[in-house]
């Protein structure tokens, strides 16, 4: 963990605080109803931030969690090995026929990170059949209520979204969707577009951990810190007419057997996320390399090289990456990622990250777009946001498509906003 107290905060520090502001900002910006904002949400929510990050990135004790959470991902990921080893042989983790050529070279991704999502989701069924889980949830749900007064059923939706995905989190107020008003139902949608599913969030730490010290940490910060994050900037953008109405959401029980059927089920679920996540890897990447052929064979080169999507999209979101608090000399390689993931995913953003030479951004920059990356916030996730809650709610269809699109601007947001934060913590 790199952020820590220092009594004079350098200029890249005053540009993530101003970042936070901007934020601020383009979200009231692009409100549907400037005047009925509710202020006191929005004022809460960025002391609640603040309040997160100086409690989970500077306290001593933190330095403990941020230990302890990478080591646990760690044990999870060498457990998974055992298993993979055992079904895939080398490929899997296990002993090589023959002499590795190159650091790394035998390391595939198929089948030796993307299933630490199998064992992910069988913990999380497991935890959740036990209880762990739930009250995780309520307690954060709690304090999102008590700080930003926000209703029970927002509070608890924003708080499951730390844990699970962004479909799976509005199921679990399912019964009061209807009833919700618009600036609600969009505080679900952006909150779901600003945090990871818990299923992968073992697999993006694994990923980053060569070259993000103390990945699973920040990540976790990142999950947590993000839902007040994505409130305030939700109620901005679609101010709530009755936000803090009580009502009584609480988490429905788990329907399973026992631990094994648990298991079973959590397993299952997370095989069908497993066959999508590859599957999307291979169409998105090859859609990139073809696009990027069809623009290298039609555009000059810029600078001695071909021009991409990438170096586009990092023209495109240079501002947005300087406003985290990233250098501007780096800002076109940040912007680049911000950009892979809003068309793509996340995903494939990270792994980007973790293949960038070490020379081509700072540790500081690489700590910030971890931060910056963590979230939904694409177009697929779009389709699956609104095809879910449309499922799950169909009397709410014409509202949940209208916000689909606003859902990613909203999302993105919220995960820059944090990222800010962090940036004004970070030297």
């Amino acid at each position: 963990m790199q952020s820590g107290y220092h009594p004079h905060m350098s200029p890249l520090q005053f540009q993530s605080l101003f970042g936070v502001a901007a934020f601020v900002g383009l979200a009231w910006i692009l409100s549907e109803n400037r005047r009925a904002i509710g202020w006191r949400v929005v004022v809460s929510g960025l002391a609640l931030q603040l309040a997160m990050v100086l409690l989970l990135l500077m306290l001593p004790a933190s330095r403990v969690v941020f230990a302890t959470v990478n080591d646990a991902i760690a044990a999870l990921d060498r457990a998974t090995q055992t298993g993979t080893a055992f079904v895939f042989g080398f490929l899997g983790g296990g002993p090589l026929p023959y002499a590795e050529t190159a650091p790394g070279a035998s390391f595939v991704l198929a089948f030796r990170a993307l299933p630490l999502v199998l064992v992910i989701g069988a913990l999380s069924s497991l935890l959740y059949h036990w209880g762990v889980l739930q009250w995780l949830v309520r307690g954060f749900s709690w304090l999102l209520r008590k700080v930003m007064n926000v209703g029970g059923a927002v509070g608890l939706s924003s708080a499951a979204n730390v844990f699970v995905g962004m479909v799976e989190a509005p199921m679990v107020v399912q019964p009061y969707l209807m009833g919700m008003s618009r600036g609600e139902l969009f505080v679900v949608m952006t909150a779901g577009m600003a945090s990871i599913a818990g299923t992968v969030f073992g697999l993006y730490a694994l990923v980053l951990g060569p070259v993000v010290p103390g990945a699973a940490g920040h990540l976790l910060v990142a999950s947590i810190v993000s839902a007040p994050a994505a409130i305030t900037v939700a109620l901005l953008m679609v101010p709530d007419d009755h936000a803090g109405r009580a009502d009584g959401a609480r988490l429905q029980p788990q329907t399973s057997g026992g631990a094994m059927d648990a298991i079973v089920r959590g397993t299952q679920d997370a095989v069908m996320l497993l066959i999508h996540i590859t599957a999307m890897l291979i169409v998105l990447v090859a859609l990139v390399s073809l696009a990027n052929l069809a623009v290298a064979a039609v555009a000059p080169e810029i600078g001695g090289r071909p021009l991409s999507l990438q170096r586009m999209l990092g023209w495109l979101m240079a501002p947005l990456a300087w406003l985290l608090g990233v250098p501007w000399s780096e800002a076109p390689e940040a912007g680049a990622l911000l950009g892979t993931k809003t068309v793509l995913n996340e995903f494939l953003a990270y792994l980007d990250l973790a293949r960038l030479p070490p020379d081509a951004m700072g540790e500081r920059s690489r700590l910030l777009l971890t931060y910056a990356l963590c979230g939904f916030a694409n177009l697929g996730s779009v389709g699956i946001m609104v095809g879910g809650l449309t499922a799950i709610c169909p009397q709410r269809r014409a509202d949940i498509v209208q916000l689909g699109m606003r859902s990613i601007v909203s999302g993105t947001l919220a995960t820059c906003m944090t990222a800010a934060w962090v940036g004004v913590f970070t030297p």
